[in-house]
This record gives structure tokens, sequence and C-alpha cells, in this order.
């Protein structure tokens, strides 16, 4: 399990590349450190590659983490714009864009990488 984070060429978006089995709280470590970064260079859109990590986390546990983890503006910004992008296969990850959208949070999930990369270009802040 891993991650890294890193800033897109163009200097738009963070890339944030986790790889291995995720949970409620590593989800959430790492958001912190991403958003952290992201404030620190005025950055509010984020590339979320999950394509080599899977979602471990029960429902209920995917339901908390949008509805009560994401929802502190002082650890993240909820604001952001976050593309997760996974591998075509994994369903792991999809009830957690559901409830990150339902929860307010401006989160979309996508099979293809450079469709979500056209999207986050898209998004204008």
């Amino acid at each position: 399990m891993g991650q890294t984070i890193n800033v897109s060429d163009d200097g738009k978006y963070l890339i944030l590349k986790i790889s291995g089995e995720i949970n409620r709280k590593t989800a959430m470590e790492y958001n912190i450190e991403s958003h952290k970064k992201g404030k620190e260079l005025g950055i509010k859109k984020y590339l979320c590659d999950l394509i080599d990590a899977k979602n471990i986390e029960t429902n209920i546990d995917n339901y908390v983490f949008a509805y009560k983890d994401m929802q502190n503006p002082m650890a993240v910004d909820t604001t952001a714009c976050v593309a997760m992008v996974v591998n075509p296969e994994d369903h792991s990850h999809d009830f957690v864009e559901t409830v990150s959208r339902n929860a307010g949070l401006n989160v979309k999930l996508f099979r293809d990488y450079n469709k979500a990369v056209e999207y986050l270009k898209s998004i204008k802040y």
C-alpha cells in the first residue's frame, strides 16, 4: 500500500496515486495530506488515481466517510473538485462516489484516465 502526490504538468491539479487496499482511515489521511498541499499551492482540483487500489470498507463506513470525515473544512477543501479514476473492473469505489455526491462533495468517478483528466481541465475555478 502506498501513495504519492504530484502536481500535474500544467500545474492545474494534484495527482494523488494510491495503491493497495484502502479504508476510511487511510483514505482520510491521504485526503488531508493532499488537500494541505493543494491549499499551499492554491490548487482546488484533484485526480485521485485508484487504478491499483481497492476500497475494503463497508457501505456504512463509506457513508460515514462522506457525511462525517470529509465534511471537516479544517482538514479538507469541501469545495474541491475530485476526479476518481478506478480500474474498469473494480466497483469497490462506486458507493463512495454516490454518497460523496449526495453529501454535497464534487466527486466524479471515471474508468478512463484520459476522460478524468479532460473533466478536470474543463472545470473552472
